[in-house]
């Protein structure tokens, strides 16, 4: 081999090793979702034909699509036609009331990503179990929502349910808050049967440790004196109705009084129809006013759970969601536990019965609507996984009976995203879409500004950074739904 042809070979190999090496050049680990419109939900009208650059589980570059250079390497997702809004928040769950270890990682985490939930606020559970799937999923063990969480509900003697730490005094009251206050809660979590004093000292305790204290208003305590007391979010509209009778304290002491001894079931569902009925014939406007502005002044956030009051509180045979298809992701033990509390509220009612319960629902869509219009601030939430109760897909119906109650899609909207992320203080990091906040996105096939059914239109989701497309999506379903019959 003379000069000239060892030159040439060499000049071969090194263009060969320079095509390899750009050939084998590592991927980029930036997301780039393209020609999408942003909904960034700041109260600015849609972007249209924007770029997104996601790095790092955070948002890098967000602008035009003819200003943004996408990185070499990048994953394209092009979203010509496609609309993207911050990831869901659902305000009151229960992820581990499903039967553990596996009810949350394989029934409610699934079905909760599969619809677009990037956050949940926890209402009611065992801190040692919430704590850990807090850490497997920031880990990276779990795929799953941001965790916010309450710990077991401080209530009266009998509890209501399990999960509660019983309090009968004040004083036993101030070390159910101090002892969750050093298992580091970020919430405290009152229940309807607790007793006055109890309920003022929570207040009170609360204050001290820093923490904002949420959940039901309390039977024997006025929704305004809640309000007053400082509670941060009123759960299911609890006491609200009541809060707004011209019979209030007349309604309140009847729900203590117990029938005749011996009264047959018969005669008590006259008495609890009767009771209904005037809470809703003595319903005064003023004192609804006086109410809502109470609410609007003290920062007293509404999360009224709309699925849990339609399809099982004041449920009918025309809400059942028994035979809903859906029904397939949810395990057949968690269905059989749920039908025995269906049966109870459908078995031995008239149509008179069921006429009733419209009724309550109609009635708290309006005072949604009032409360929306006297500036009082609303969170979505759906109170998963109650019975009837169907983990994310609940939380898309939550957003349109919010709009049935008088919000704005935006408003509806807002309330699933801006508004969580303001309520957990955490605005600067999520709940609207931004250069350096956190990538939680759901891309949707359609402009849910038009029509709030739209935000179950699903294309992909984005969590912390990962792109999970609908394929992947749909395996989520698959998984929960091939769980739940096993189980």
């Amino acid at each position: 081999m003379n000069r000239r042809q060892f030159a040439a070979l060499l000049s071969f190999v090194i263009a060969a090793s320079c095509l390899l090496a750009a050939c084998t050049k590592p991927q980029s680990s930036v997301v780039a979702i393209s020609h999408v419109a942003v909904i960034d939900m700041t109260g600015a009208p849609p972007a249209l034909d924007q770029t997104v650059l996601i790095d790092k589980a955070k948002i890098i570059v967000l602008g035009p699509s003819n200003s943004v250079s996408i990185p070499y390497g990048a994953k394209v997702l092009d979203a010509r036609g496609k609309f993207l809004i911050p990831g869901l928040s659902d305000m009151h769950v229960h992820l581990t009331g499903a039967g553990e270890p596996n009810g949350s990682r394989k029934f409610i985490l699934p079905l909760l990503v599969a619809n677009g939930i990037t956050t949940v606020r926890d209402m009611g559970g065992s801190v040692e179990l919430l704590k850990g799937l807090r850490e497997e999923i920031a880990t990276g063990k779990l795929l799953g929502p941001q965790i916010f969480f309450t710990g077991p509900f401080l209530d009266g003697n009998p509890p209501a349910y399990q999960s509660s730490i019983t309090v009968k005094t004040a004083d036993e009251a101030r070390n159910a808050v101090d002892l969750l206050a050093s298992e580091g809660v970020d919430f405290i979590k009152t229940q309807s049967r607790l007793d006055r004093d109890a309920y003022f000292a929570i207040a009170e305790e609360s204050k001290k440790k820093g923490l904002r204290f949420v959940g039901h208003v309390p039977d024997r305590v006025s929704a305004l004196e809640a309000s007053n007391a400082g509670q941060a979010s009123i759960e299911h509209l609890t006491g609200v109705l009541l809060a707004c009778s011209s019979k209030e304290n007349r309604l309140r002491a009847e729900q203590f009084t117990s029938g005749p001894p011996g009264e047959t079931a018969e005669n008590a569902l006259a008495r609890s129809r009767a009771w209904q009925r005037t809470l809703l014939d003595s319903y005064s406007a003023e004192k609804a006013a006086r109410l809502f502005k109470a609410f609007a002044a003290n920062g007293t956030w509404q999360v009224p759970t709309f699925p849990i009051l339609a399809h099982f509180g004041f449920m009918t045979p025309r809400t059942d969601l028994s035979r809903d298809p859906r029904m397939r992701y949810v395990p057949r033990n968690e269905r059989t536990l749920w039908s025995q509390g269906i049966r109870e509220r459908l078995e031995n009612r008239l149509e008179t019965d069921f006429a009733l319960r419209e009724e309550i629902v109609k009635r708290s869509l309006a005072i949604a609507g009032e409360m929306r219009k006297a500036g009082v601030r609303f969170m979505a939430g759906t109170d998963t996984a109650a019975p009837n109760v169907l983990p994310g897909f609940s939380l898309h119906e939550d957003l349109a009976l919010l709009v049935q109650a008088g919000l704005t899609p935006k408003e509806a909207l807002q309330a699933a995203t801006r508004s969580p992320a303001e309520f957990l203080g955490h605005l600067d990091s999520q709940g609207t879409i931004a250069a350096g906040k956190t990538a939680d996105l759901v891309l949707l096939d359609a402009n849910p500004l038009d029509d709030i059914r739209n935000t179950q239109r699903i294309h992909a989701v984005v969590l912390r950074g990962e792109l999970l497309d609908r394929s992947r999506l749909d395996a989520f379903l698959d998984s929960a739904r091939v769980f739940a019959a096993s189980h």
